[in-house]
């Protein structure tokens, strides 16, 4: 995958590996998609996009051989809060201005997608908190960027006893971006074994031809 860093955004990624997997049933971030686990895929394309990638996770031990030794890990101190939570645990630690935030069970991203997403960053008012996809009314929160600065309000919706990204969404600024059918299939998340074996079949190479 081609590097392609922009000098004049100061980004990092932060893959969420946090989740129990229970629909799943086993660790979805260790399942394997084309012969390679599908979180090491994601961080693979994270790659291409920043050098500053971090995983937050409450077990990064079990990661650790699988992904690059220029990972750097943050433990998720409370597990089983949910996504809202970790987010802002691992933004409370990172210092870059923006933060690409990637789900590990993202078979599909790719890295030209987000790239193009990421040359629109320097455009954006500095009134604009996110850049999220967005499919009629919902959000696509967990492949989306994030100012640094959207930190004190992300805590204080949580205090209130927020949990949601959808309504947390209504009390920032959220650019969208647009979701076409190419899209719409990078956004393809697997929660449950039944999910894997769409995406699976449903991206099988063709057999040859005799």
């Amino acid at each position: 995958m081609t590097a392609t860093f922009h000098s004049n955004i100061d980004l990092a990624a932060l893959i969420l590996a946090g989740g129990q997997s229970s629909r799943m049933g086993e660790d979805k971030a260790l399942i394997s998609y084309n012969g390679v686990p599908i979180l090491q895929r994601v961080y693979q394309v994270a790659t291409a996009c920043t050098e500053n990638i971090y995983v937050l996770s409450p077990w990064n031990e079990r990661y650790q051989q699988i992904l690059s030794p220029e990972c750097k890990y943050l433990i998720e101190s409370q597990p089983g809060r949910g996504p809202l939570f970790g987010f802002a645990e691992g933004l409370s630690q990172i210092p870059n201005d923006w933060i690409l935030l990637l789900a590990c069970d993202l078979p599909l991203l790719k890295v030209e997608v987000l790239q193009g997403w990421i040359e629109r960053l320097p455009q954006l008012p500095s009134s604009i908190s996110a850049l999220a996809p967005q499919r009629s009314e919902i959000w696509e929160p967990m492949c989306a960027f994030y100012r640094r600065e959207v930190l004190a309000e992300l805590q204080g919706f949580l205090q209130t006893g927020g949990r949601s990204f959808q309504k947390w969404f209504s009390h920032i600024c959220v650019e969208a971006l647009h979701v076409d059918s190419e899209i719409n299939l990078m956004l393809y998340n697997c929660n449950t074994p039944l999910d894997l074996e769409e995406i699976v079949n449903k991206h099988r190479p063709n057999p040859p031809k005799p």
